[in-house]
């Protein structure tokens, strides 16, 4: 069944209201007729069986048929400070981090990136990062959303970095040397109940005078395998290796 995530002002007793892009979907892309089964998500993360009662050109009425006992959500709350990248790759980060479990993504202008956008820009690339992460969530039957945070200063990253009890930097130096801490023996003191910050710097990570900054701001450095990644490749290895290690590593415990 199309999952469709509705805002919180969608949601009666027993009836949803679907608007927006959703109902053009409905519509014209799925060609769903009255009768027809789909899942709404709340805002609050629970989802509900709902049946199309009667769908418009502007809106879509729909019955809870059933809510549902489910949640795929990361058990530990991840969020991806990601270093201003060029291109697109913003883009792939942002869809394959939802479908991986992110919680939240911070992006931010390092001193390595390239690209640096103006408020106009910004605004506009927001509109298309959430419905990037919307349909990701949508594909990957996430129970929530992504937050995506505007862009920030790495000074201010630190000052965000207080509300996190864990906080990571993936520092391309650690894969060179053979006195390190691997990236398993970090998560191994990781509670479910901690926030974790992890922070990948853009093509050409971190600068010296940045990774001083974060050390000295409680932030710790980690690599990510011996190898060194491409910043898209980074914040996704990181996501998979924190979900087998709460989600698989320890589904039986």
């Amino acid at each position: 069944m199309q999952r469709y995530f509705v805002s919180e002002t969608g949601w009666g007793t027993n009836e949803v209201t679907i608007l927006g892009e959703d109902v053009h979907h409905i519509n014209r892309v799925m060609r769903y007729k009255e009768g027809t089964n789909i899942i709404c998500n709340h805002p609050d993360g629970r989802a509900a069986i709902c049946e199309l009662l009667v769908i418009t050109a502007d809106s879509v009425q729909a019955e809870i048929k059933q809510w549902l006992n489910e949640n795929v959500e990361l058990p530990i709350q991840v969020t991806v400070a990601q270093g201003l990248p060029k291109g697109d790759k913003l883009e792939l980060i942002l869809q394959k981090g939802t479908e991986l479990g992110a919680y939240a993504f911070i992006p931010f202008q390092a001193e390595r990136s390239i690209v640096n956008w103006d408020k106009k820009k910004q605004e506009k690339k927001l509109i298309r990062f959430n419905k990037i992460v919307k349909e990701a969530s949508e594909q990957s039957h996430r129970n929530q959303i992504p937050t995506i945070y505007s862009t920030i200063t790495v000074e201010r990253l630190i000052e965000e970095s207080s509300k996190y009890d864990v906080k990571l930097y993936a520092y391309e130096e650690q894969a060179k040397v053979s006195d390190y801490k691997s990236f398993g023996t970090v998560l191994e003191n990781v509670t479910i109940t901690d926030k974790i910050l992890i922070c990948i710097g853009p093509e050409g990570g971190f600068s010296p005078k940045e990774a001083e900054k974060l050390n000295d701001n409680g932030f710790r450095a980690i690599r990510l395998g011996p190898r060194i990644l491409r910043t898209e490749t980074a914040a996704l290895y990181a996501l998979a290796s924190i979900s087998y290690h709460f989600e698989e590593l320890r589904c039986d415990s």
